[in-house]
């Protein structure tokens, strides 16, 4: 049988300018890479890491931290993979 696992990380965002159009592009390409729903919520604010206008509506800055949850087959290699991606500061180099 397929267990649908639920698991939860949380990140702070380290690149100067935050979860802004770019990054959350970025985020959701990976993000579609992968048999997962994953969800970023900052405070009482969520996002589906599917939607970049949703990414851009959490208003991440710079020291923000965010919980991610990641649902489906995929669950957790999503959950790595953004997690790095967040930690890499997008491949933004600052």
């Amino acid at each position: 049988p397929c267990v649908m696992s639920h698991l939860q990380r949380q990140v702070t965002i380290s690149n100067k300018l935050g979860l802004h159009a770019r990054a959350a592009t970025k985020l959701v390409m990976l993000a579609n890479e992968f048999d997962a729903n994953v969800t970023l919520i900052q405070g009482c604010k969520t996002a589906s890491a599917a939607s970049v206008l949703g990414l851009l509506m959490l208003e991440s800055g710079l020291g923000k931290t965010i919980d991610i949850t990641a649902d489906g087959p995929d669950a957790q290699a999503a959950l790595d993979a953004i997690c790095a991606l967040i930690n890499a500061k997008f491949d933004e180099g600052c």
